[in-house]
C-alpha cells in the first residue's frame, strides 16, 4: 500500500506574497461595501497567512534590537511590513459588536511596525502617545480653551499637527510615484540586489505613514466608541431578580374538614382545602400582603357579610335559623354538588 504524500506547508515568501495580494485586492474591491462576504473572506484568508508569516519570523529570529538596517538581508526586508499589513486587514474586518476590539488591535500592530522601523531609524517621526484612559483624546483643563495660554497652545499643537499631515501626504505621493515605477521591474526578477532594497525600504517607508495615519484616526474612533458603549449601558434598564409566581392549582375552598369531605365526595378530580390550611399555605408562600392586618367590616363582600351575620346567629342559639341550617346541610350530605344539572351531560 502507498503511503500518501503529505502537502509541503507554504514557505515564508508565499505567505507574505499572498497574504500582502489579499489585502491590495479587498483595497481594489469594486464591491459596494466591503461587508459583502466575498470581500471578507479574502479578509480573514489573507489574516491567516500573515499571521503564519509573523510566526515563521519569530521562530526564525531574523530581526534584533542590536543589529543597523544594514545588516539585514535585502531578500529579509520585506518581513518588517507584516506588522503594518497585518494591521491594514485587521480594520478591513467589519463586525459592529467587536469594531472597539478591531481597532485596538490594529493599534498595536501598527505601533509594533513603528518601533521597529525605529528601532531600525528607518525615516524621521515620532512615536505616538500610547492611550493610558479611555480619556486620553479629551480636551484636558490646560488645552480646552480655559485660559488663553490653554487656547493658544490648543491652536499652536492644531497648526502643528496640521502641517506635519500635510509634509506626510506629500511624502507619501513622492514614494509611491517612485514604487509604481520600480515594481514591475522588481516582481519581473530582472532587479539588481540595490535596486530590490531600495524598493523594499520606499514600502517601508510608505507604511510609517500610513501607519501614522491610521492611528491618529483610530485615536479619534476609540472615543466614539467608548462614549457610544458607556451610552448603552447609561440607557439599559436595570435587571431586578423577581421570583416568579407560581400558577395556582383549582381547588375547592371550604369551612372546615368536615365539609371538605363532603364537597370533595362530588368533585374527586379537584383537590379540597380549608380557609385555615389555604391561609397557612399563602403566607408560607410570601404572598398575603395583609398578614397580621385584621379584616374590617369594609373589607368584606357582601355574601360574606350575610354569612357572617348567620353564623353570628347560630352562636346566638336562633332556633329558627338553627333549623334551616341543619335541613340545608343534611339536604347536600345526600345531594353532591352538581346534582340535578342536566344541561352538561357530560
Amino acid at each position: 500500500m502507498a503511503e500518501g504524500i503529505a502537502e509541503t506547508p507554504p514557505r515564508l515568501p508565499e505567505l507574505l506574497e499572498t497574504g500582502w495580494r489579499l489585502l491590495d485586492e479587498v483595497d481594489t474591491s469594486t464591491e459596494p461595501s466591503s461587508g459583502v462576504p466575498a470581500v471578507q473572506d479574502k479578509v480573514r484568508r489573507g489574516l491567516d497567512l500573515l499571521q503564519q508569516a509573523a510566526r515563521g519570523v519569530a521562530q526564525l529570529d531574523l530581526f534584533s534590537q542590536n543589529e543597523d538596517l544594514e545588516e539585514i538581508a535585502s531578500a529579509d526586508l520585506k518581513y518588517l511590513l507584516l506588522p503594518a499589513l497585518l494591521g491594514a486587514l485587521t480594520m478591513k474586518q467589519v463586525n459592529l459588536s467587536k469594531r472597539l476590539e478591531h481597532v485596538q488591535s490594529a493599534r498595536a500592530h501598527f505601533m509594533d511596525f513603528l518601533k521597529l522601523c525605529k528601532n531600525y531609524q528607518i525615516g524621521k517621526f515620532h512615536l505616538p502617545p500610547t492611550p493610558e484612559s479611555p480619556n486620553e483624546n479629551e480636551p484636558t483643563e490646560s488645552t480646552s480653551g480655559a485660559s488663553p495660554a490653554g487656547t493658544q497652545s490648543s491652536l499652536v499643537a492644531m497648526a502643528s499637527g496640521r502641517q506635519a499631515k500635510i509634509e506626510r501626504y506629500k511624502q507619501k505621493k513622492e514614494v509611491e510615484n517612485r514604487l509604481a515605477s520600480m515594481k514591475a521591474f522588481v516582481e519581473s526578477g530582472q532587479a539588481e540586489e540595490e535596486q530590490i532594497r531600495e524598493f523594499y525600504v520606499l514600502q517601508i517607508q510608505k507604511w510609517i505613514t500610513t501607519s501614522l495615519d491610521e492611528i491618529e484616526s483610530i485615536d479619534q474612533e476609540i472615543v466614539i466608541l467608548r462614549g457610544r458603549n458607556a451610552l448603552k449601558q447609561a440607557s439599559a434598564p436595570p435587571q431586578t431578580s423577581q421570583r416568579p409566581r407560581t400558577a395556582m392549582k383549582p381547588f375547592i375552598l371550604t369551612r372546615d374538614a368536615m365539609q371538605a369531605k363532603v364537597l370533595g365526595a362530588g368533585y374527586p378530580s379537584l383537590a379540597t382545602m380549608t380557609v385555615n390550611d389555604w391561609y397557612e399555605q399563602r403566607c408560607k408562600q410570601g404572598i398575603m400582603p395583609d398578614k397580621g392586618k385584621p379584616q374590617t367590616t369594609a373589607d368584606l363582600s357582601e355574601e360574606e357579610l350575610q354569612k357572617e351575620q348567620q353564623e353570628k346567629k347560630v352562636e346566638e342559639d336562633d332556633e329558627e335559623t338553627l333549623q334551616k341550617t341543619r335541613a340545608w346541610e343534611d339536604w347536600k350530605d345526600t345531594h353532591p354538588r352538581g346534582f340535578g344539572n342536566r344541561k352538561n351531560m357530560g
